[in-house]
């Protein structure tokens, strides 16, 4: 199994203003695969708070993927990319551009994303958009390549079940 942290970044969510609509999606897709949702959290955007869960999540859980999911359009207070990028040992920008050039293919917006992916130690970490719709958009495209990559990063066997996570 691949062990899968989901970090909601959100300051209305944070504070109980808003529901977590997307952990619902990213739970759902991640059920049709060899995943197992070992960690969640909401938070605000907040630099520090988003580095300092990506760190426990990786160098103390040691979890084999981590999701975060919201604030990578291009306002001045999304953070999330900055503060990842921070975090990484290494980027996989492939990933990032991927999911930027599919989702584009269905919302001409998404090419606005800023959202980056990598690895810190032997966990990869990948930015998604934060609504619904995006994060399905963007996990039809990389959720196939995640066992091969947590293989390839961890030098362990992961079995892929599931072919198409197309959500149509």
């Amino acid at each position: 199994m691949i062990r899968v942290g989901i970090l909601t970044i959100s300051d209305q969510g944070a504070r109980g203003e808003v529901e977590d609509r997307t952990y619902a999606v990213l739970r759902e897709a991640l059920a049709l695969g060899p995943y197992e949702v070992a960690r969640y959290e909401i938070i605000p955007d907040e630099p520090a708070q988003i580095k300092r869960v990506l760190r426990l999540w990786t160098d103390r859980d040691g979890l084999d993927l981590i999701l975060t999911n919201g604030s990578i359009r291009l306002s001045s207070r999304d953070h999330v990319p900055e503060a990842t990028r921070e975090m990484l040992d290494k980027e996989a920008p492939g990933i990032a551009e991927l999911i930027r050039m599919e989702s584009y293919k269905k919302n001409p917006l998404a090419v606005l994303s800023r959202g980056v992916a990598g690895l810190r130690g032997r966990t990869l970490i990948i930015n998604l958009p934060g609504g619904p719709q995006g994060c399905r958009d963007a996990l039809e495209v990389i959720l196939p390549l995640i066992p091969a990559a947590v293989q390839r990063i961890t030098g362990r066997p992961v079995a892929q079940l599931v072919q198409d996570y197309s959500f149509d």
